[in-house]
C-alpha cells in the first residue's frame, strides 16, 4: 500500500543532533505515513530491559559497541545528558589493531589476514586481562605461552603439497613439454630465417645500385639504412648471409634429430632488426616456464613417489599463533594510547563522570554499573571494571557491576518491552499532529530516550536606519514617552 500503518520504535544515538531526527521524522511521516513514532537510545533500552529484574532505577551505563563507547549516567530512571561522555573506540578499532599486529607478525599471509577473520578471532579467542602488566609478565614464561597460545588455521590448497602423479604420467607430461618446445623453436627459427632473408634481399638490392652506377639512389639508400659506406654495407651482407646459412642448417638438423637442443630453447633475436620480430607473449611465457625443466639433468631411473616425503609442511605454514595479541587488541578501550589515540580509557572516563556528582549520588550510581553492547562480551571485562572501581572508590565502599543478559540483543528486547507497555499511553509517542505542529525535531521524552532541547531561534536583525526614520518622525509628533518606548 506504500505506507506503514503501525507505530514505529526507533533507536538513535546519544545526544542525537536535531537535524538528524528531523530528517528521519520527515521520512517516516511524509513518505511512509506512520501514525506515531518513538525515539530511544539503544543502551537505555537494554538497561530498561534488564532493570525489570528489581534493579535500581539509577545507575551508570557503560555501552561499548562497534564504533564507540559511551558512559551514560542514569538518575531516577532518566538520562543525565549533561554528564554523558563518549570514547571513539569500539570493536572496529580493536579488529583493525589486531589485523595490523598479525600482518606485521606474518607478512607472508598479508592478504589472508582479513578484517572479517580478525573479528572472528576477537569473538572467539580474545579476553580482557584483569591486570594488563601482570598478564604480560605471565606471557613471558614459555610454559604459560604453550598452555595459553591458540592456533588458527588459514585456508590453503592441498594441490601445492606435492604432485601425486605416477612416474609414467610424469614422463608423458615431460614428453609433451618437449614436443611443445620443439615446435616453438622450429617456428621461431622459420620466422628468424624469413626476416633475415628479407633484410638480406634489401641489402643486395642496394649493392646492385652501386654496381649499376646509380650513385644518387645508392647514397639515399645508405642513409635510410643508417650506414656510412659501401664497406659497411658489404660487412652487413656477409653477416646476414652467414646467419641465414646457420639458421637453415639448424632447421635441417632439427628435422633429423628428435631431441631438442637446450641452447636453442632460448629466443633468438636478429642483430640487425631494430624493431625485433613479432612474437606472441604467450610463447615467451611458455619458454620461461619450461626452461628450468631442461636445464637440470634427467635421472636415469625414476624414484618411486611413495618414498619421497615432503620436508615442508604447508599446513603448519598457514597457521597463526595467537599469543599476547589475545589481550592486546581488546585492551585499547582501557588504554587508547596503544594505538596512538589521545583519549581517556573507560576507567578514566568513568572516574571523570562520577566526580561531577556529589558523594551521595556517586554512591547511588556505582550500585548499578551496567555493561551492555557487543564489545562488552569479552571474558574478564566485568572483573576488570570491578578492579578499576575498587581502585577509584573510597575505602570499604560498596559497588555492584552487572552485565546485560544478552549484550547484543537486549537493546531490541528492551525496545519491544517498552513498546508493549506504552502502546496505549501517550507518553513517549510523537503523533502526526505533533510533527505538523512542533516540527520534525520534536521529541517526547520517556525513560529510555534522549533529553529534548528545543531549537532556540536567533533574534531578528534590527531594521535599517531608512526603515526606522518615518517611525521616528511619527512617534516624535505624539509627544507621549510611553508610546515612544
Amino acid at each position: 500500500q506504500g505506507c506503514v500503518d503501525h507505530p514505529i520504535v526507533l533507536t538513535e544515538a546519544v545526544c542525537n543532533p536535531l537535524y538528524s531526527r528531523q530528517m528521519m521524522s520527515e521520512l517516516l511521516f511524509e513518505c511512509y505515513q506512520v501514525p506515531k513514532v518513538s525515539y530511544g537510545v539503544d543502551s537505555l533500552y537494554s538497561f530498561y530491559h534488564n532493570r525489570r529484574q528489581n534493579w535500581p532505577c539509577s545507575g551508570l551505563v557503560i555501552s561499548s559497541g562497534y564504533q564507540c563507547t559511551h558512559i551514560l549516567p542514569v538518575l531516577e530512571g532518566r538520562l543525565d545528558a549533561k554528564n554523558c561522555k563518549r570514547i571513539n573506540l569500539g570493536g572496529c578499532q580493536a579488529a583493525v589493531y589486531l589485523q595490523r599486529l598479525l600482518q606485521l607478525k606474518y607478512p607472508g599471509h598479508f592478504a589472508a589476514i582479513t578484517l572479517s577473520r580478525m573479528e572472528e578471532i576477537l569473538h572467539e579467542h580474545s579476553y580482557i586481562a584483569e591486570d594488563y602488566i601482570e598478564e604480560l609478565q605471565k606471557w613471558r614464561s614459555p610454559e604459560y605461552y604453550e598452555n595459553n597460545m591458540h592456533k588458527m588455521q588459514l585456508p590453503f590448497s592441498n594441490k601445492l603439497l606435492g604432485s601425486t602423479l605416477t612416474s609414467e604420467e610424469k614422463q608423458e607430461r615431460r614428453q609433451q613439454q618437449l614436443r611443445r618446445l620443439q615446435e616453438l623453436n622450429a617456428r621461431r627459427r622459420e620466422e628468424k630465417l624469413q626476416l633475415d632473408q628479407e633484410r638480406l634481399d634489401r641489402l643486395l638490392y642496394v649493392q646492385e645500385l652501386l654496381e649499376d652506377g646509380q650513385m644518387d639512389q645508392f647514397h639515399k639508400a645508405l642513409v635510410e639504412l643508417n650506414m656510412d659506406s659501401a664497406e659497411e654495407l658489404q660487412s652487413y651482407i656477409n653477416k646476414l648471409s652467414l646467419s641465414v646459412e646457420q639458421t637453415k642448417q639448424k632447421i635441417l638438423q632439427a628435422e633429423v634429430n628428435i631431441e631438442v637442443d637446450v641452447v636453442d630453447s632460448k629466443p633468438e633475436t636478429p642483430d640487425l632488426d631494430p624493431l625485433g620480430s613479432e612474437q606472441s607473449l604467450e610463447d615467451v611465457e611458455s619458454i620461461n616456464e619450461f626452461e628450468p625443466l631442461f636445464a637440470e639433468e634427467q635421472p636415469e631411473v625414476e624414484k618411486p613417489v611413495t618414498a619421497v616425503q615432503p620436508v615442508f609442511n604447508l599446513a603448519e605454514y598457514h597457521q597463526l599463533f595467537l599469543g599476547t595479541e589475545r589481550i592486546r587488541a581488546p585492551e585499547i578501550v582501557f588504554q587508547p594510547s596503544l594505538i596512538g589515540e589521545d583519549q581517556a580509557g573507560i576507567a578514566e572516563t568513568m572516574q571523570y563522570v562520577l566526580e561531577r556528582y556529589p558523594k551521595e549520588q556517586q554512591a547511588i550510581l556505582v550500585q548499578n554499573v551496567f555493561l551492555t553492547g557487543g564489545n562488552t562480551m569479552y571474558p574478564g571485562l566485568k572483573a576488570r571494571v570491578q578492579k578499576e572501581l575498587l581502585e577509584m572508590r573510597p575505602f570499604q565502599s560498596s559497588f555492584q557491576v552487572h552485565l546485560a543478559s544478552s549484550p547484543v540483543l537486549d537493546a531490541w528486547y528492551g525496545a519491544r518491552d517498552w513498546a508493549v507497555e506504552y502502546m496505549t499511553r501517550e507518553e513517549g509517542w510523537i503523533t502526526r499532529k505533533d510533527y505538523e505542529e512542533k516540527g520534525g525535531e520534536y521529541l517526547k521524552e520517556h525513560c529510555a530516550s534522549n533529553v529534548y532541547v528545543p531549537i532556540r531561534l536567533p533574534k531578528q536583525a534590527p531594521r535599517t536606519t531608512e526603515a526606522l526614520a518615518p517611525s521616528r518622525v511619527l512617534t516624535s509628533s505624539t509627544g507621549n514617552p510611553c508610546e515612544q518606548a
